[in-house]
């Protein structure tokens, strides 16, 4: 089945005049190296119309490459390390393995038919894919992509996040309005909590302590409290929430509203809603650039990206995508 979204020189380069040779070459080569360790990152944008990622160079604020993946890919989640990407095609029945270098698929793992959302371990060794018909999450060792174990959790999961210590992972149960905190030392369920009418997409805060749940049908977001698993506040937004993202700091929330075009801005200490920005047409997936403060949204209908600036809560720029760019899930490298 197809996963659609329901319509619902040395000089110029820094370096002091040298007498020394040697000393104006270290001191180019330093430039250069400073330069390549904070290069900009790759956006890898899920194109399930299309059978495709595009790779978008930020830098250059447009798409570089595109890399074939079929099965009408939807979920994406990028290695710690920026070595791969793990994408999941539920018409493949799994997911597929891209070399980031090779920027080509390697390996391709199935599931089922069901195989939506996707996360990998902080830690790089475990891959976790939610199967919405089978109500569970498949645990995959990364390195020989072989089942440790199938998890039964509530009914559709589909988002998934695993904590920033690697203990947890938490699994929004679509059908069920609730969502699940497994053990990954025990990859048993300890906990699962009421949320939202239809939990889709979730985001964990930087120090783990709470975790926000786009809920698509009652339009708003679940604020968890992790310790606890207790809702802290519900915060309305627009019409058909799908997935959410934190920057400057986790001060603030983003939130894509897809049946309305827009994202929705919470601020995270008055747990307010202070923005509403207008982006493409049925917008779903949205990751936050390395930087903080540049936030990438993904829109289905219109075949690109909208780029935010969390600081003045503006879009300034548009990146065209592939057909369907859903990109759900964690699709920012490092």
């Amino acid at each position: 089945m197809q996963f659609y979204p329901m319509i619902e020189d040395a000089n110029r380069l820094g370096c002091k005049k040298q007498s020394n040779l040697l000393a104006v070459t270290l001191c180019i080569a330093g430039v250069f190296l400073s330069a390549a360790s904070v290069a900009q990152p790759f956006a890898y944008i899920t194109n399930q119309l299309g059978d495709s990622v595009s790779v978008i160079d930020t830098a250059q604020g447009k798409v570089v490459d595109t890399i074939a993946v079929p099965g009408k890919p939807a979920g994406i989640a990028v290695a710690p390390d920026g070595s791969k990407l793990y994408v999941s095609t539920p018409e493949a029945n799994g997911f597929a393995v891209v070399d980031i270098k090779k920027r080509e698929v390697i390996a391709k793992v199935g599931i089922s038919n069901g195989a939506l959302g996707i996360a990998v371990g902080s830690d790089g060794k475990r891959i976790y894919v939610a199967d919405w018909y089978k109500n569970t999450v498949s645990v995959i060792d990364a390195n020989n992509l072989q089942l440790l174990k199938t998890i039964a959790v509530g009914e559709s999961p589909s988002g998934l996040v695993v904590s920033p210590d690697n203990r947890w992972l938490y699994v929004a149960n679509r059908m069920s309005n609730s969502v699940s905190r497994i053990d990954l030392a025990k990859l048993t369920v300890k906990k699962t909590v009421p949320v939202g009418t239809h939990p889709f997409g979730l985001t964990i805060d930087a120090r783990g302590e709470r975790i926000y749940v786009a809920n698509v049908k009652s339009d708003d977001v679940t604020i968890l409290e992790t310790a606890t698993m207790l809702t802290i506040a519900t915060v309305k937004v627009n019409t058909l929430p799908y997935a959410t993202a934190l920057a400057l700091n986790d001060s603030l929330l983003l939130v894509t509203n897809q049946e309305d075009g827009s994202v929705s801005v919470i601020d995270t200490q008055t747990l307010k809603e202070i923005a509403l920005i207008p982006v493409g047409d049925k917008p779903e997936g949205i990751s936050t650039h390395v930087d903080d403060r540049h936030v990438y949204v993904a829109n289905w209908f219109d075949n690109n990206v909208s780029v935010i600036d969390a600081k003045t809560l503006k879009v300034i720029s548009t990146i065209k995508t592939g057909s369907g760019s859903r990109a759900f899930g964690q699709f920012m490298g490092k």
